[in-house]
């Protein structure tokens, strides 16, 4: 991969606003231990002379693609990946929050739902996601002459078997947070340090983390459950999910204090008549409530620690 000191060219997209930017105000000092594993990831990257962030405008990849504009400058861009798995709401937040950082942000189709690896939805889909996605960000950061490709694994997720970690480790990806010894702790404490609007933003996964494994992941059944979230979300439910399971059946999981706003019956109508609109035969209410990887509970325990990473 070239190496280029300069900054990075701007034909490809509009600038982005200035780093300089006001946030808003921080929460107070942080504390040392945390304030010198910040300064060993300014300083990680800074060492990379330029970077693309693998960015999903989760907390993670926000945490170090504003620690990289504060390293680097106009020499690092922000890479987003989109696909029928990412929601219209994801990438448009993820946007948002590339000019709130102030970095270039770069969208780049990718092509995993193409993949019957991907397609088959095994524990390891994340796998195949994650290496098409780090494929396509090394390609522009190749012909962009940047130094190296980033991603926002914190060192909890190094903890565990991920599949996703083992497609950076397959393509060179770096991990800067995990590698500055920054959990999922230090790094939303960072980014309220920072004044990140997502600090306290929920693990939001792809929209294929709500088929039920073995179930072919379609670009139809993507948007069955796209549609569905977004018109329960736009009548006040979150945390949400919408679970694709066999037969077209619809599993909504909310808050298990929500659950009873089901009892409306006009909520009740409309609800059944959107889902059965986009595509679902059965619509069912789950009694439990929300539970983040709720679909990895019929998995054996190797396969459920392979799944872990897509919750």
């Amino acid at each position: 991969m070239s190496h280029s000191p300069a900054d990075l060219p701007s034909s490809a997209a509009p600038s982005p606003p200035d780093a300089t930017r006001t946030s808003p105000s921080p929460v107070g000092p942080l504390a040392p231990e945390l304030a010198a594993k910040r300064d060993r990831l300014i300083a990680l990257l800074s060492e990379l002379g330029s970077c693309a962030v693998a960015f999903s405008g989760g907390l993670d990849s926000a945490v170090v693609a504003k620690a990289a504009v504060l390293a680097l400058g106009p020499r690092a861009v922000a890479v987003t990946g989109h696909s029928a798995s990412l929601a219209a709401s994801e990438l448009d937040e993820c946007r948002r929050l590339a000019a709130e950082i102030g970095i270039r942000h770069e969208v780049i189709d990718t092509e995993e739902l193409a993949n019957p690896d991907y397609q088959r939805n095994a524990p390891d889909r994340c796998y195949h996601c994650k290496s098409e996605l780090f494929a396509k960000v090394e390609g522009l950061a190749e012909r962009l002459g940047v130094a190296a490709v980033v991603d926002g694994s914190n060192r909890d997720d190094h903890g565990e078997h991920r599949p996703g970690l083992k497609a950076a480790r397959d393509r060179r990806v770096r991990s800067p947070l995990a590698e500055c010894g920054l959990t999922k702790a230090d790094v939303r404490a960072l980014a309220r340090a920072w004044g990140l609007p997502i600090w306290d933003k929920p693990a939001s996964p792809c929209l294929s983390s709500r088929i039920a494994y073995g179930e072919e992941v379609t670009p139809q059944r993507l948007e069955m459950v796209e549609r569905a979230e977004r018109f329960l979300r736009e009548r006040g439910f979150q945390p949400l999910r919408v679970r694709y399971h066999r037969g077209d059946l619809a599993r909504i999981e909310v808050d298990a204090a929500a659950v009873a706003r089901f009892a409306d019956e006009q909520l009740r109508r409309e609800t059944v008549e959107l889902l059965k609109s986009v595509g679902f035969k059965y619509v069912s209410i789950d009694l439990e409530g929300f539970r983040s990887g709720s679909l990895n509970a019929v998995l054996p325990v190797e396969s459920l620690r392979i799944a872990r990473s897509e919750r």
